[in-house]
């Protein structure tokens, strides 16, 4: 499948909550997702509680289309309590590497 469609969030997590940001994004309902490509969290190594998101999907309306439904809607408002301010994201276009899996 090839990423023509990418997604980059930067969480903070409440004060020491990091670990229980990251385990609920391993669980995200985007995994098993045929178009989800691409799905890495990663944190920041100086502050464990600072989570990065990256997403590779086939298409931009397929990401859209995912995140409208029910089940993405349901799994963003549990993300909600365990976030401190407000989440950084930006949509992205592959321009070079290796974009095909």
């Amino acid at each position: 499948m090839t990423v023509n469609h990418g997604f980059h969030a930067v969480m903070t997590a409440q004060p020491g909550r990091g670990d229980e940001l990251v385990a609920l994004l391993l669980d995200a309902p985007s995994l098993p997702h045929e178009d989800c490509v691409v799905f890495l969290v990663s944190r920041s190594a100086a502050n464990p509680d600072v989570v990065s998101v990256a997403e590779g999907w086939t298409s931009q309306e397929a990401h859209a289309g995912f995140f409208a439904a029910e089940g993405a809607q349901a799994f963003v408002a549990k993300l909600q309590p365990l976030l401190a301010g407000e989440s950084q994201y930006t949509d992205a276009v592959p321009v070079g590497g290796k974009p095909t899996f």
